[in-house]
């Protein structure tokens, strides 16, 4: 499947949201149009398990103003998902059907276990977290999944979510102690039940809008340098920290807090108690928020019947490592030679004791020589400031916020004092110990980007050797390299400091 244009409309629980996706090979999946009404379906079924007419209404309201979006984008493929708020309701055949007639949208009710079986297939393929277990806390509904080795074992969903909670336990607007603890001891009971997850110790990851507003917000409070919230990692306590602080909240304060969606601020501390609880049962200290989620999933899902090898999740930095490169003008044979002689050069500097051997740094170190002074696309003379930018400000798949940092410092190293300036927001993440080998690391990549200066690929094979007192450096090449010999003689400074001995390169051909 080479291109796709295409819609999501996911009705849940509390929203119904349209997203508009285009995927190629080259740019991956991209989101180009977000839409969404908080509809809170859930409070429309009535107490024989029938949606109210109010209900209904609603929907078709805001299916047929989607509809209308849909025309102005020019997107004429759409698949409609609805989850527990309809599939809940006994009237949903009915329901299903005059949407199809009164708006033309027909509508796919999801199982519980395709719900949790599509946020498995996002997080998989767009975090490293190897086993976990998942959550996906919607309106009416909240799926459990547990993959071991990105491999699913298990699946659940629970009838309830934050809507309804809210009805069965909040009297209010706003939860008070006493109720908090009912809803704990509700939802402590039904978590028990799965024995599967019970002190399992795996890192919990959260999916939906409840999560990202729970990051977001905890973000805002510690004025969080780095942009984003997926991968984004909390600890346990962080959560009781943040439940209690936003417990002392009013009705109102509430909806005025940067980070917290106005329509999330009588459900946001309930869904916090759930994701506390759901930890303790699990005996997990790790807390990841997944902003990929339901329509992600559907949408690699369908990406995957056509070409089954667009995405690895176990390698994902690879696919978004590559997009990244190509979107800044890095050619696929450049990005081979980059990290081939990266590689090249590491394994030699530890062959003379100059590192000891880590499949972790190496690993580190190829992925940061696939996006090496890609800033030079905006302009040479700032490429490390552009560089940094572009690395540290947007979410990279397959990375940890920590790991994109210590990326963008990599592959934006300039010299010292740049890296310095680039690491000092983030001192307080990295080790001291662990700066210097990145700030080592980055100078032995700007020697590597010198050895193709003029993008031929022209060096093959480096070896190093210690001659007394001297480090030499020989690089075979498959022809001449006037423009490599010279910036390789101008940029060896940064590997003599590294080396503390004076370095001598040879090339030939």
């Amino acid at each position: 499947m080479k291109n796709i244009k295409t819609a999501i409309i996911d009705i849940g629980s509390n929203t119904i949201r349209l997203v508009l996706y285009s995927y190629n090979k080259n740019e991956g999946l991209h989101e180009f149009g977000n839409i969404k009404t908080v509809a809170r379906l859930r409070t429309y079924l009535l107490p024989n398990g029938e949606m109210s007419e109010d209900g209904i209404q609603l929907l078709a309201d805001t299916l047929t103003a989607f509809r209308l979006i849909l025309a102005d984008y020019n997107v004429t493929d759409v698949k409609a998902a609805a989850t527990a708020a309809v599939r809940q309701a006994i009237n949903n055949e009915q329901i299903i059907e005059r949407m199809k007639q009164e708006t033309g949208i027909k509508i796919d009710i999801l199982t519980e276990e395709e719900e949790a079986y599509y946020g498995f297939i996002a997080v998989a393929h767009s975090m490293d977290t190897p086993s976990a277990i998942t959550i996906d806390i919607g309106g009416g509904s909240t799926e459990i999944t547990l993959f071991v080795n990105k491999k699913l074992q298990r699946t659940y969903s629970f009838p309830f979510g934050t809507v309804s909670l809210k009805q069965k336990f909040v009297k209010g607007t706003m939860i008070n102690i006493e109720e908090q603890e009912q809803l704990k001891a509700y939802v402590k009971e039904q978590f028990s039940s799965l024995q599967w997850i019970k002190n399992i110790g795996l890192p919990v990851i959260a999916i939906g809008g409840s999560a990202r507003n729970i990051a977001q917000v905890h973000q805002q409070k510690h004025n969080y340098p780095l942009p984003g919230v997926h991968q984004y990692e909390m600890k346990r306590t962080d959560l009781v920290e943040l439940r209690n602080y936003l417990s002392e909240f009013s009705f109102e304060n509430l909806k005025r807090l940067d980070g917290l969606s106005s329509d999330r601020a009588d459900i946001i501390v309930p869904a916090l108690e759930v994701f506390i609880t759901l930890m303790s049962v699990v005996e997990s200290q790790t807390f990841q928020i997944s902003k990929k989620g339901l329509r992600e999933g559907l949408i690699i899902s369908r990406v995957l019947q056509g070409n089954s090898q667009a995405y690895d999740k176990y390698n994902v930095f690879d696919e978004s490592g590559r997009r990244l490169a190509l979107a800044y003008g890095r050619k696929e044979e450049e990005v081979i030679t980059l990290v081939q002689l990266t590689e090249q050069l590491y394994r030699e500097c530890c062959q003379i004791g100059m590192f000891e051997f880590l499949e972790l740094d190496l690993d580190l170190l190829k992925k940061a020589a696939r996006v090496y002074a890609i800033g030079e696309y905006i302009e040479l003379d700032s490429s490390s400031q552009h560089t940094f930018y572009l690395i540290a400000n947007q979410s990279i798949e397959g990375l940890s916020h920590v790991d994109r940092v210590k990326l963008a410092l990599l592959a934006s190293y300039k010299n010292r004092d740049y890296f310095q300036r680039f690491a000092q927001p983030f001192e307080h993440w990295i080790t001291k110990e662990e700066l210097k080998k990145l700030r080592d690391f980055g100078a032995l990549l700007k020697f590597v980007y010198a050895l193709n200066m003029t993008k031929r690929n022209v060096v093959k094979k480096i070896v190093v050797e210690q001659v007394n007192e001297i480090i030499q450096i020989k690089l075979t090449t498959s022809e001449r390299a006037i423009a490599e010999m010279t910036q390789a003689e101008k940029q060896k400074k940064h590997i003599e400091r590294v080396f503390k001995k004076n370095v001598q390169l040879i090339f030939k051909d």
